[in-house]
């Protein structure tokens, strides 16, 4: 039997990298999916790789800053299956570089609107239909830089600070209530975002960012995935409240 067999999963930031990574190595251990995320067409895209896979699953376009379209994601997927199992807060967006002076109140709305409001949001709908069906996990996409300082990008390391905040906060409030939180924190990815962030898999940028990792090189996102799925796992039973670096050794230098 395939390990998340008729199990029901939500997955926000769906529609590329880790997010749809995830939800693709879900699909294989036998999950339904319920995806979101703020593009359509990449969103119907990632959800033809899962039903490929062979298995169910919707795709309910969804701005998490939003608690209205938060309430009608958690609202569809409680329609469609009924209960909701698991669920990976992977929505977030890297906002502009610059040293904090430079950064204005703009950049700094969208970052914490996404990566910190986002995953409230969504954490207070999943857990309060979780506490309906018996309890689930949580897993929430933080970073490196919610670990450590991240200079030229103050704004977003803050942010994945505070989610590693929620997280840990809420796995306490839940714990003895059959939820379990949890947090992976990735280096650098292969994604979209890293490419924005260091100018594409060519730029020196890139190359030094390959440098900082100890394991010298970038992670694929089927590889933070695979960390996703065992926190959610019966493997992790006795793992709650955990921000696990995902970052081929950067942190523990």
């Amino acid at each position: 039997m395939k390990r998340f067999e008729g199990s029901v999963v939500l997955v926000t930031g769906a529609t590329s990298g880790i997010g749809r990574a995830a939800a693709i190595a879900w699909a294989k251990e036998g999950a339904c999916l319920v995806l979101a995320g703020r593009r359509p067409d990449q969103g119907h895209e990632t959800l033809r790789l899962v039903r490929d896979a062979g298995a169910d699953g919707v795709f309910v376009p969804t701005d998490v800053r939003l608690e209205s379209d938060v309430e009608r994601l958690i609202d569809s997927a409680m329609t469609r299956f009924g209960h909701i199992d698991y669920a990976f807060n992977n929505a977030g967006v890297e906002g502009l570089p610059g040293n904090l002076p430079e950064q204005d109140e703009a950049n700094f709305d969208e970052v914490f609107g996404v990566n910190v409001k986002g995953c409230f949001l969504a954490m207070k709908h999943e857990i309060a239909a979780m506490l309906r069906g018996g309890g689930g996990a949580i897993v929430n996409n933080a970073s490196v830089g919610g670990l450590v300082g991240m200079p030229g990008m103050s704004v977003y390391s803050a942010s994945k600070h505070a989610v590693c905040g929620l997280t840990r906060s809420a796995a306490l409030e839940f714990a003895q209530r059959g939820i379990r939180i949890n947090a992976v924190a990735p280096g650098g990815v292969q994604t979209e975002m890293l490419d924005r962030v260091t100018g594409g898999r060519d730029s020196e940028s890139r190359r030094r960012m390959e440098r900082l990792h100890p394991m010298g090189r970038i992670a694929q996102p089927e590889e933070i995935a695979s960390v996703v799925l065992w926190l959610c796992s019966s493997e992790a039973s006795f793992v709650t409240g955990q921000i696990w670096a995902v970052d081929g050794g950067l942190t523990a230098r």
